[in-house]
């Protein structure tokens, strides 16, 4: 797969999450091209062409000079075409990636309970204040979701740790966008999930190490759940 098709792949995903995230009605008008590009951090004419894809499946409905809008019948269904657009394989990369995140961040959030300095604590509350920010930006929710286990990890103190998390930092960043997606099909959901993180961060803070580590083991298995729950 070529990397305009991966672009193309991305945006058509990250717009169906939109219009799910913002519970845009059937008939709703989506953002401007521009706003797109801008939001999502592609060409126009990435964006073009997936909303030119999106109407073809008749999720859409383009207007010349008028805007996209939501197709009067299709709104049911954007959550099912994001349930359906991984296949087995993908699944299984996911599932194994949760499965690692589990072997080494339900420790990680021990030792920083155990570990963390002002200096950490305050990295890991600003990321929270850009999770608060994100319910209508999904790519801004990816990044501080990401931030906020890798300011976990860097609260360890574990080099190690550190390191490994540094360097899976990209698979964890596709992990957490194609749950995300997933979760993310219920816009109520966005509120509970900041929730999780806030519980793990209050949890460090309090040098509570147990619960940390028993909020992360959770917030991992129920992003599995949900994941195959969505599917």
């Amino acid at each position: 797969m070529n990397p305009k098709k991966r672009t193309y792949e991305l945006v058509v995903e990250q717009i169906q999450t939109l219009c799910l995230e913002n519970n845009l009605p059937p008939g709703g008008r989506l953002p401007s091209e521009r706003d797109l590009a801008s939001l999502f951090g592609v060409s126009r004419n990435s964006v073009r062409e997936a909303l030119k894809g999106l109407e073809s499946k008749g999720f859409l409905e383009i207007r010349q000079g008028g805007g996209s809008f939501l197709a009067q019948t299709k709104h049911d269904m954007l959550g099912n075409e994001l349930g359906t657009h991984i296949d087995a394989a993908d699944i299984q990369a996911i599932d194994d990636m949760l499965e690692l995140r589990r072997a080494f961040e339900v420790e990680a959030a021990s030792l920083a309970a155990q570990r963390a300095t002002p200096d950490n604590l305050q990295a890991i509350r600003d990321v929270l204040e850009q999770m608060a920010l994100a319910a209508n930006d999904p790519e801004l929710g990816v990044q501080a979701d990401v931030d906020f286990h890798l300011q976990v990890a860097n609260a360890t103190k574990n080099q190690l740790l550190i390191d490994l998390m540094e360097t899976l930092a990209k698979r964890l960043e596709e992990n957490i966008r194609a749950t995300r997606h997933h979760r993310f099909t219920d816009a109520t959901r966005h509120q509970d999930t900041y929730k999780e993180h806030e519980e793990i961060y209050l949890a460090i803070e309090s040098r509570n190490s147990e619960l940390a580590k028993k909020l992360m083991g959770e917030h991992i298995s129920r992003i599995r759940h949900e994941l195959y729950k969505s599917i």
